[in-house]
């Protein structure tokens, strides 16, 4: 009975004490879990707010290239409508020069021009200056001066038509370049908004497993807790069992070697007795 007992209380407090291990090494490791998951939500946290801020830099930055795009646009329009105007003024003004001093290259207007009009303006007295000398002598007098008057309106409309190309060349430019970067910043925002999702997808899993690790950590507590008391009633049942059972077993074995001697001894006085009557009843 009492080997029976030992065996058990044996078997009881290892499977306990193993239990009570597995438990605590669970736990740690659970722990560790928690600080890792812990450790990469603040990851993604820091990642989710820099792709915001980024978005958000990227939209400014094309809220200002668009202004800016809108704004040297309409100043190219307004000069390129500008050096036309004027060249259109010089084109009559050169016009109304060959008119006097070279009539081959005149050319009539169709109708009357509003810039005839801003060209030719009278004098204070409302009268219109008089026209140059119309015969040949007075052209040959005034050839050289209409000649160079001429050659400066050439070279004016020179200087403006390659300042039209340069403006065009630079509107072509501009406006290519300002495509390239609404495409390039149009792809970028689209693949920082998809990377936002699949982080903002990642960061809800990674707390779900921090709340599932946190309430498996808190239960494996109260089991570890649990199985700790159960572990010190076991020693307190058993104990004094196992400290105790040889000296007890040595001590059962006395007693035992005692009531076999004294049955012995019984036996033999019994004997003894029987011997003793038999000689009485001879005699």
């Amino acid at each position: 009975m009492m080997t029976a007992k030992k065996e058990y209380c044996g078997n009881l407090l290892d499977k306990t004490e193993d239990d009570l291990k597995s438990l605590k090494l669970t736990g740690s490791d659970l722990g560790k879990a928690i600080a890792d998951y812990k450790e990469r939500i603040a990851t993604v946290t820091e990642e989710l707010s820099a792709l915001a801020a980024g978005i958000k830099s990227l939209d400014k930055q094309v809220a200002e290239a668009t202004a800016d795009r809108k704004e040297e646009h309409e100043e190219n329009t307004d000069t390129l409508a500008n050096d036309n105007a004027a060249k259109g003024i010089i084109a009559i003004a050169k016009n109304r020069l060959n008119k006097f001093y070279n009539p081959k290259l005149y050319k009539p207007p169709a109708e009357p021009a509003m810039f005839t009009q801003m060209f030719l303006r009278r004098n204070d007295n409302g009268v219109a200056p008089p026209p140059p000398p119309e015969t040949f002598g007075a052209y040959s007098k005034k050839g050289g001066e209409s000649g160079g008057v001429i050659n400066m309106l050439d070279t004016m409309v020179a200087d403006l038509d390659k300042e039209i190309t340069e403006i065009e060349t630079e509107e072509k430019e501009n406006q290519a370049e300002y495509e390239t970067f609404m495409s390039e910043s149009a792809k970028k925002r689209a693949a920082d908004a998809k990377s936002i999702e699949d982080k903002e997808s990642a960061k809800a899993d990674l707390e779900a497993a921090l709340i599932g690790s946190t309430e498996q950590k808190a239960a494996k507590l109260k089991e570890e807790m649990a199985t700790a008391q159960f572990l010190s009633e076991v020693h307190g049942d058993c104990d004094w069992l196992l400290s105790n059972f040889d000296m007890r077993k040595s001590a059962r074995a006395g007693e035992l070697d005692a009531l076999k001697q004294g049955k012995a001894v019984l036996s033999g006085a019994d004997f003894s007795l029987l011997q003793s009557a038999e000689v009485h009843l001879h005699a």
